[in-house]
């Protein structure tokens, strides 16, 4: 039965591979024909939703377009985060984290992402602008506290000073009511045991309570006293620390000394002019002006306080310039051309002439002259104009006073600035040194002049000048009776003005000097200048004076007066002396 069954299964297998057998022209169809001949043996047929071959190909191009798009899009995309990464360096990690999202999970999930991404940009960027108006605010409210903190510690002490006054004055009273009680407490006694027994004794106490009276007079005005003393006291001296005024001081010196050696390379910097002219004021301050107006634009300052102001300051005060001037002269040239000239030479020569005596022809010589021409070169002179280039350097200094009252202060600021001239801040021991900036009142304002100096005229000339300004005071950079003088400053304007016929323009001390011819000490005579060097920090001749004889020179100190060349002072800093060229 088994074999029957087994033989069944065969002969079936063996019919199902006989009608599932492709016959040869079933194998060449092409896959449509294929799947509709497979349709045809289902046993139910479907609909058919097949695509045509044209439709499958319409259909893989918009694909293939989609995915271009797509692609294309995230790029765009990647490009912009790029750029944002490089202006977000902090948000780098958060901005590959988003491409990746992108890519990973197609274009919902890329506008989804970039949505967020975007919402957090412009959250940070609202938070930076936030923080840029706090930094403004915080900055402004900053600068407010500083101008305010200087209001308020002037309010206080000024106040201050008014409340020591009044307590000053208030305990004197108190004092006095006190011991005044007590003693009318006295009085009183002694009046109840004495004085209605003794008429006399009502006198002397009438002149007792006037001479009470008295004193309580004199001690509340003494009171009144010390605090107006206080006061001005305050109101009179620099306010900020010693070390603070010292180094705003040098920060100062430190541009003038930038200056001073912008002016040394002129030459350097400005190659190739056949003639520098050279204008120059000194360049120097008085440290104590400096202080004066620094306390009453800032009060108590520190260098990074006011290195404005210190810049503005200078800025008014100096100012170089430099001027190209083109001349047109004439000079004598030498110069050599060819001539022709003639000359006579005399020659030899032969000829045959009869000689009697021989009866025959005979040589003779014979000499004979002619002129020759030659050429010779000679050199002659002419006169020819040529350009000539000159740098004018001109270096003003308009004065630190021009400075301060550049600033337009109030009649009480400048009143306070004048104080701290004056008092020297209540500190004049900072810049003690400085000759330039202590008042010396002299011993030779009113020295006279041997009259057998005067007989010279030159000499005459100038002391008759100079001596019309005994007493102004010492102003750096100052060059005329307006504005006072400075050493240089007062010598020039001499020379210039006392009507000897020279002008020498305004220089500086150094530049006086090249406009003299050095004389040794024994040769020096009056009307000579005397230069010293290192007087303040500078190279050359650092100070000149006019020499008058017996040892003594009129000079711009400060103020302008007679001076003893022979102190220990002028002694060690004396240069040499020197006569004016004509």
């Amino acid at each position: 039965m088994d074999e029957a069954k087994k033989s069944t299964n065969n002969a079936s297998s063996k019919s199902s591979r006989a009608t599932t057998q492709k016959s040869p022209g079933e194998k060449l169809k092409n896959e449509q024909t294929a799947r509709e001949a497979v349709r045809k043996k289902l046993r139910y047929g479907k609909k058919d939703n097949s695509l045509t071959l044209e439709q499958q190909k319409k259909l893989k191009a918009k694909q293939k377009t989609s995915q271009k798009l797509a692609m294309r899009e995230t790029a765009v995309k990647r490009q912009a985060h790029e750029k944002i990464d490089e202006a977000n360096e902090d948000e780098n990690v958060a901005v590959e984290a988003v491409s990746r999202g992108m890519e990973a999970t197609g274009y919902v999930g890329q506008k989804i992402k970039t949505d967020m991404y975007n919402q957090k940009l412009h959250k940070k960027a609202a938070k930076e602008s936030e923080k840029v108006e706090a930094t403004k605010k915080q900055t402004s409210s900053e600068a407010s506290k500083q101008i305010q903190k200087a209001r308020t510690k002037r309010e206080m002490v000024d106040a201050y000073q008014k409340k020591k006054a009044k307590e000053a004055v208030g305990g004197a009273g108190k004092k006095f009511v006190d011991k005044a009680g007590d003693m009318v407490g006295r009085i009183g006694e002694f009046i109840s045991e004495h004085i209605l027994q003794n008429p006399k004794v009502l006198i002397i106490a009438g002149i007792i309570g006037l001479v009470i009276i008295l004193i309580s007079c004199m001690f509340t005005s003494c009171s009144m006293m010390a605090g107006s003393v206080g006061t001005s006291t305050i109101y009179t001296s620099y306010t900020a620390d010693d070390e603070d005024i010292l180094e705003v001081d040098a920060a100062y010196s430190a541009l003038e000394a930038e200056l001073q050696e912008e002016v040394n390379s002129i030459e350097t910097d400005y190659s190739g002019y056949d003639e520098y002219r050279y204008t120059l004021a000194e360049i120097n301050h008085n440290p104590y002006q400096l202080s004066a107006v620094l306390t009453v634009l800032h009060e108590d300052y520190t260098l990074r306080e006011v290195e404005d102001t210190l810049q503005n300051i200078f800025d008014i005060q100096y100012e170089l310039t430099t001027e190209e001037i083109v001349e047109i002269r004439t000079r004598t040239e030498t110069r050599t051309r060819w001539e022709e000239r003639t000359r006579t030479e005399e020659r030899t020569g032969t000829r045959l002439v009869w000689d009697p005596a021989s009866r025959s022809y005979v040589t003779e010589t014979y000499t004979y002259e002619v002129e020759v021409s030659y050429w010779v070169e000679v050199e002659y002179e002419v006169e020819v104009e040529y350009e000539y280039y000159i740098l004018q350097i001109t270096l003003t200094n308009a004065t630190m006073d021009t400075a301060v009252r550049s600033y337009g202060l109030s009649a009480d600021d400048m009143e306070r600035y004048e104080l701290l001239l004056a008092t020297y801040g209540n500190k004049a021991y900072l810049f003690g040194d400085d000759i330039y900036s202590t008042v010396d009142p002299g011993e030779y304002q009113d020295y006279e002049v041997p009259a057998e100096y005067l007989t010279n005229v030159e000499f005459g000339n100038m002391l008759h000048e100079a001596e019309k300004y005994l007493g102004y005071p010492y102003v750096w950079g100052g060059s005329s009776p307006s504005t006072s003088f400075d050493c240089s400053g007062f010598v020039s304007y001499v020379i210039n003005n006392c009507g000897n016929g020279w002008y020498v323009g305004r220089k500086t001390a150094n530049g006086l000097l090249g406009c003299c011819t050095t004389v040794s000490a024994a040769e020096a005579k009056p009307g000579d200048l005397i230069f010293f060097e290192g007087t303040y920090e500078t190279s050359g001749a650092s100070h000149v004076g006019i020499y008058v004889g017996d040892g003594m020179m009129l000079h711009c100190g400060n103020p302008i007066q007679y001076t003893s060349v022979n102190s220990s002072y002028w002694q060690e800093h004396f240069y040499t002396y020197g006569r004016i060229n004509d």
